[in-house]
């Protein structure tokens, strides 16, 4: 598996704090949508696919499931291992409601909504 010569801290190993922060790093940057940022956490050969509400037509839907994160010394993700579900919402039962870009500090994740 090739890897990138470039850092992305934290690096493995990870503690509580450290796993925490790259998770927020990962949403933030997945967030923009836009998929040249997003490449940039990941090595050279690894696969992704995310989104936690989007709107496919005119219908929304929530992306749930689980995953595994398997990162490289540089701390770019190398592997992902997703089993993912999409479920149809209505308009009203969305709970993402800012603009475009990074969850404000303080907005619950999902885990936190129980979703």
């Amino acid at each position: 598996m090739k890897t990138s010569p470039s850092p992305r801290p934290p690096r493995p190993p990870f503690d509580r704090d450290a796993a925490i922060q790259k998770v927020r790093l990962a949403e933030d940057a997945w967030n923009t949508r836009d998929p040249a940022r997003v490449a940039t956490g990941y090595t050279p050969d690894s696969v992704w696919r995310n989104r936690a509400e989007f709107l496919a037509g005119r219908e929304w839907f929530r992306s749930y499931g689980n995953e595994n994160w398997e990162f490289d010394a540089n701390g770019l993700m190398a592997r992902r291992i997703a089993s993912i579900n999409d479920l149809p919402i209505h308009e009203a039962d969305r709970q993402y409601r800012w603009p475009l870009g990074r969850r404000p500090d303080g907005r619950p994740g999902l885990s936190d909504l129980g979703l």
